[in-house]
């Protein structure tokens, strides 16, 4: 299963697969959830509903696409995602605290997990910039977390 970051869904509301130019790209990945093919978890659902928007209403009636986080093997994995953030020794505490409150630590301790491709927009950064990426976690994704 390919898990898509909230920013895959804003960006292709925003621009290349806009909603109303394009709506057969959103009818696909109503295919693609039904057939448990591409999702996301439950931090991004919460994450997208927050809008205003088309994306937010359409999100809103699609909440079988966004799989929960529960399982104690997701929680154990999130624990190490969170420790080995903090372990980053150029990442200040307040880029810490924001990653951490977001859904991307949950995508990648999912994705580690059940052994799903997370899909994202974010890009490798500097090893010294500050902002923790979800990028970073490629590093050690093949030996875990």
């Amino acid at each position: 299963m390919y898990l898509l970051d909230a920013n895959t869904y804003i960006q292709a509301k925003n621009s290349y697969y806009n909603m109303a130019f394009c709506p057969a790209y959103w009818d696909w990945l109503d295919q693609q959830a039904e057939l448990r093919q591409v999702g996301s978890i439950s931090e991004v659902y919460d994450e997208l509903v927050c809008g205003s928007d088309e994306l937010a209403e359409w999100v809103k009636g699609r909440r079988d696409h966004f799989i929960p986080t529960v399982s104690d093997d997701i929680q154990g994995a999130m624990g190490d995602v969170a420790n080995y953030v903090m372990s980053l020794p150029s990442k200040t505490q307040s880029n810490i605290d924001i990653f951490l409150a977001k859904a991307d630590p949950w995508l990648i301790a999912s994705a580690v997990v059940e052994g799903h491709i997370l899909v994202t927009h974010e890009v490798w950064q500097d090893p010294n910039s500050k902002k923790v990426k979800i990028p970073i976690f490629v590093i050690i994704s093949e030996s875990g977390i």
